[in-house]
């Protein structure tokens, strides 16, 4: 239930409540005019507390205008101006629509020239040709991305419960996403194993370097194979509870999968094969643009960013530790069972 406050202010009066006041009561009624004030004229007078006022909730009772500001869904949780309500900003709107195709722009940037070019060095038989399921995983990702980029629109555009009956696809992309993105891994290094050691001469050595630099990718590959699903896993589990952790996490948990994109980007500055540095650092780079108006509007770090850095800054030290040591490749050829 939304409660109310009344401050007793003079004609004309811009005053706020106080801090506290604000806190315990998600209605304010902020000031009292001679005349009905304007939307603009009530969101100014909110803006310096950082609370926003909902326009479609201004009305005038005896002079006075009022703002409505919907609490969060638990007591005590801090106000966010990127979820509910809430947003006054046409761009807290569009935020989560613009991170996606973000995303999007990655993918195809990266995938679409190196995919024919590999094309073409299969048909050339200079490389092993796309095993099946990596044809599946490109379908997979590609609905994933697209899903995800629909359920930030419906959102923005209000169709929320649309957005709810969407929701539960989900359930069906995130196991296989993970099942086949095991499946590729596998096989691709599979493949360029066999290659290395069975193919045609004039690739045995170009295959056998390669096979090498596998072992160290297969490291990125776990992490992604290990934080997506965990990242999607609690971010749906707060989508009742906590819809501002929700929809972060659910664009967190996809950019864990953008190194692969940017490592097939050859015109940006890369640490490979040397170091996986900007493979962990690119997928922060793409998170930066949501990260960093979500600081500007709530004066705070979401939780869900300091889970993400919990979780994701262990396990780029990890790969890092783990990178190119004779330690690793042995590992990954007992794993492989080769």
């Amino acid at each position: 239930m939304v409660n109310q406050v009344w401050a007793d202010r003079e004609p004309g009066e811009r005053g706020l409540l106080d801090e506290q006041q604000t806190a315990r009561n998600p209605t304010l009624w902020c000031s009292k005019f001679h005349s009905h004030p304007s939307a603009s004229e009530c969101r100014r007078s909110l803006a310096p507390s950082g609370i926003s006022c909902y326009p479609g909730c201004l009305e005038k009772q005896g002079g006075i205008a009022m703002a409505t500001v919907l609490s969060e869904p638990a007591i005590g949780r801090p106000i966010d101006l990127l979820s509910g309500e809430l947003r006054a900003h046409r761009l807290d709107h569009w935020i989560y629509v613009i991170t996606a195709v973000g995303f999007i722009i990655i993918t195809l940037t990266g995938f679409i020239p190196d995919s024919l070019m590999k094309l073409e060095l299969a048909k050339a038989g200079q490389r092993p040709p796309f095993p099946v399921v990596a044809h599946f995983h490109a379908v997979l990702m590609g609905g994933f991305l697209l899903l995800l980029l629909c359920q930030t629109v419906l959102m923005t555009t209000g169709r929320r419960d649309l957005h709810r009956q969407i929701g539960p696809v989900v359930f069906l992309f995130a196991p296989a996403l993970i099942v086949v993105g095991f499946l590729l891994a596998s096989g691709s290094w599979h493949g360029i194993w066999h290659a290395a050691h069975d193919g045609p001469m004039e690739i045995r050595a170009a295959m056998l370097t390669l096979s090498s630099l596998l072992d160290n990718i297969l490291l990125l590959q776990i992490q992604v194979g290990i934080l997506f699903p965990l990242f999607l896993f609690v971010g749906l589990r707060a989508r009742k509870g906590d819809p501002g952790f929700h929809k972060r996490m659910m664009i967190i948990a996809p950019a864990m999968a953008l190194p692969a994109a940017f490592d097939r980007i050859t015109w940006i500055p890369t640490t490979m094969p040397l170091s996986p540095m900007s493979a962990e650092l690119y997928p922060l780079l793409a998170l930066a643009p949501l990260v960093a108006w979500d600081l500007f509007r709530n004066r705070r770090i979401h939780r869900a960013y300091w889970v993400l850095l919990a979780v994701y800054v262990p396990a780029a030290i990890a790969a890092n530790v783990a990178w190119d040591q004779p330690w690793w490749h042995e590992t990954v050829r007992r794993m492989m069972g080769v």
